[in-house]
């Protein structure tokens, strides 16, 4: 297995500034669940990428990669219901919410191909 040092990968660095940007965003929020729920979810972004880098083999960090880009997902989708909640209940959406959803689809798609080239071709 090639060694993976994750504080060298741009994508778990752009994982930490989403998760910053996130935590920042979120923090006067008053929808406390999508809140908290969105909170964890841009964490563990970069986290699994950090976790499975720590593992012994490239099957198991691209299987973390594969849960990042799981969160990814999960977070691109709480952001969008909270910015529709926020709007239906007159109250302010986190600011950046746009940009935040793009970058988890920039993020996905980096991760997308870091997954395939760890993938042994069968």
């Amino acid at each position: 297995m090639k060694s993976h040092n994750f504080e060298n990968l741009d994508v778990w660095k752009r994982g930490c500034r989403l998760a910053v940007d996130v935590c920042v965003a979120s923090h006067a929020s008053k929808e406390f669940v999508l809140k908290d729920q969105i909170t964890r979810s841009a964490i563990s972004i970069p986290s699994n990428i950090a976790e499975g880098a720590e593992r012994s083999s490239d099957a198991d960090f691209s299987r973390f990669l594969s849960y990042s880009k799981g969160s990814c997902g999960e977070l691109r989708t709480q952001l969008m219901i909270h910015h529709e909640v926020c709007r239906e209940l007159g109250n302010e959406p986190f600011i950046g919410t746009s940009e935040m959803v793009e970058e988890t689809r920039e993020i996905s798609k980096m991760l997308g191909a870091f997954i395939e080239k760890l993938t042994p071709i069968s």
